[in-house]
């Protein structure tokens, strides 16, 4: 795959739209991460300083048409202050107003567009939508790679309206992927977490026959327990999953995966439930696993730090609350602690490494999820191959 860049745009003059990806949680009112919001700078400075006219476009939450508390906002004035240029919000998406806020905008102003969710069509690639993106600019730059997976008006369609390339950001997670996807340094170690082993059964099939070891933890770990014959008490699980999980199991590479052996229980799930360490093949009834254990802890840490290639997506367990944390601290550690190429992607573990203040000792830390996961899948992401062919 060979996409043109920002080396392959003349830029000087020119109105340059940049799909960014700037989903950040808001608290109050305010931004209270603002992670996506520092890696989109790279490709707005870069732009800004040779000459360009930047236009940010954006999604934030997931409103049900055009909502106040989902207004961009409070995210353009961080962008400003981080970046330290001024930003102007349009008051909408598209059409004459988000015009004639881009036309008005002073030398060096970065104009950020209304949340693009708040046009219905956005998220159906609706050609009217892309139209009214494509008339608001000469060029666009795509850097949001958190929503590369999905075919929308302000990633797709619009690049197929105006002479496109990758931003700064999408060329790093294209790399950080492609080395993981083509042939990684040995052993190459993945470790998973989350809720649900339905998000990433894909993943696991597609990277069982590349991987040395699959270390599994999380919530999703109790469907693999329960379709392994072990007894998870009233821990999450995907009943639908446990036939094609089994499956999974017991067919080739399914040696390779490594489940937990023992979990921190509790009696409720809540922030101060009581809870106790238990195996993990004998979960008492009444009883739901909410992190892994310190015997597992340590087994997974000594895998990771012994690793060459490490990619890690899903908590270990909840968390968000300090009596669940340490499994995925731990991983945090491990991986933070590895010699070798890492790679952390997926909003939760990248939240539980700002939290442990990790982050900066990762080889690289993805600004997208599913789009990371996809790529591991070997599946061809909408947002990137539309770009191919202005190559």
């Amino acid at each position: 795959m060979s996409l043109p860049t920002l080396d392959d745009l003349e830029v000087e003059g020119r109105r340059v739209l940049v799909r960014a990806d700037l989903n950040v949680p808001l608290d109050e009112g305010a931004v209270s991460d603002d992670f996506r919001i520092v890696a989109s700078l790279r490709t707005i400075r870069e732009l800004r300083d040779r000459g360009a006219n930047v236009i940010v476009a954006s999604h934030l939450g997931r409103p049900k048409g055009v909502d106040p508390a989902f207004s961009m906002l409070p995210v353009t004035e961080r962008l400003g202050e981080l970046g330290g240029f001024p930003t102007i919000q349009s008051p909408t998406v598209i059409g004459p107003e988000a015009a004639a806020t881009i036309e008005g905008a002073p030398e060096g102003a970065v104009v950020v567009l209304e949340n693009t969710r708040f046009e219905p069509g956005e998220s159906k690639n609706d050609p009217a939508v892309a139209d009214g993106l494509a008339a608001l600019a000469d060029l666009f730059v795509n850097d949001a790679f958190g929503t590369a997976h999905r075919a929308h008006a302000s990633n797709v369609g619009v690049a197929e309206r105006l002479p496109s390339a990758a931003g700064r950001l999408l060329e790093a997670e294209i790399e950080a992927f492609r080395r993981l996807l083509g042939t990684p340094e040995r052993p190459y170690i993945v470790v998973l977490g989350g809720a649900k082993v339905s998000d990433k059964l894909e993943v696991i099939k597609h990277l069982l026959p590349k991987v040395d070891l699959m270390l599994i933890g999380g919530g999703m770990c109790f469907t693999l327990l329960e379709a392994g014959g072990y007894q998870i008490g009233d821990s999450l699980v995907e009943t639908s999953m446990i036939d094609e999980v089994r499956a999974v199991l017991d067919g080739p590479g399914g040696s390779k995966i490594v489940l937990p052996d023992d979990i921190v229980a509790a009696d409720r799930f809540a922030e101060d439930a009581e809870h106790v360490v238990v195996a993990a093949t004998g979960i008492p009834d009444g009883s739901i696993g909410l992190d892994i254990g310190p015997v597992t802890i340590r087994r997974f840490s000594a895998v990771i730090e012994e690793a060459a290639s490490v990619f890690w997506n899903g908590p270990m367990g909840v968390f968000e609350w300090e009596a669940f944390r340490a499994g995925t601290a731990g991983v945090a550690e491990a991986v933070a602690a590895s010699g070798g190429y890492t790679v952390v992607g997926g909003g939760d573990s990248v939240a539980a490494l700002r939290l442990l203040g990790r982050d900066g000792d990762v080889s690289f830390v993805s600004s997208g999820g599913g789009a990371g996961l996809q790529m591991l899948e070997g599946k061809t992401l909408p947002g990137i191959a539309v770009l191919e062919r202005w190559s």
